[in-house]
């Protein structure tokens, strides 16, 4: 019995990885394809949708299974729970990457502004920071996410900073007003992410240690 569980759990936490790599394919594709003006891989990213709550529903329905069958406790428990947190912010890291993906599409026929302002150096932070946190729960490294509150500082700024860099170009010429609306709108998407990156931190930290922290 202890044997199966140990499978079971092996099996469990590759299928985490393997949707916390989904959900940053998406968000960062869905990225590339609004830098690139790429309608088709926009379209790519949201036809992965299905995919992403497919496997967010198989995951929840394994872990609930291993803790009716198995009955785990103290670490063991504490992983599934945290199996249980981690899959509902990635599914919603994804479906923010099939967001972006969406406004790529209704912006693939005109030129950008500001060279994007800093969305993409944004996009590349949100997916380190996913990342880490993804790894962090494979390898239980803890100093893989040890600066995540700096990080989520820096994603602040610059959310801030391309709000209002897209302020200026919108008083400037009103027909940037759309095109910065959505800049905006990504830039908040992208920092939302970030925060669901800080949460499935926090859940690392607790499954591995028995000790909870916020990430500020």
């Amino acid at each position: 019995m202890r044997e199966k569980f140990r499978e079971d759990m092996e099996n469990l936490k590759k299928e985490l990885e393997e949707m916390g790599s989904l959900a940053v394919g998406m968000l960062t594709d869905a990225v590339k394809a609004l830098k690139e003006q790429d309608a088709g891989l926009a379209n790519e990213v949201i036809s992965r949708k299905k995919e992403l709550a497919d496997m967010d529903e198989r995951i929840e329905e394994k872990a609930l299974t291993m803790i009716a069958i198995y009955q785990p406790m103290a670490k063991d428990m504490r992983t599934i729970g945290a199996v249980l947190k981690i899959i509902t912010y990635l599914a919603r890291i994804g479906r923010y990457g099939k967001d972006i993906a969406k406004v790529a599409i209704e912006l693939s026929d005109k030129p950008h502004i500001g060279k994007m302002v800093e969305i993409p150096y944004m996009a590349d932070v949100v997916a380190g920071m996913v990342r880490d946190a993804i790894n962090a729960f494979k390898t239980e490294d803890l100093s893989l996410i040890e600066n995540f509150s700096e990080r989520d500082d820096e994603l602040d700024s610059l959310r801030y900073s391309i709000f209002r860099e897209c302020l200026t170009y919108m008083m400037e010429d009103p027909k940037n007003i759309t095109r910065c609306s959505h800049y905006i709108m990504i830039a908040r998407y992208l920092e939302r992410c970030g925060d669901h990156a800080c949460k499935i931190a926090e859940k690392v930290y607790y499954m591995s240690t028995g000790k909870r922290i916020e990430i500020k």
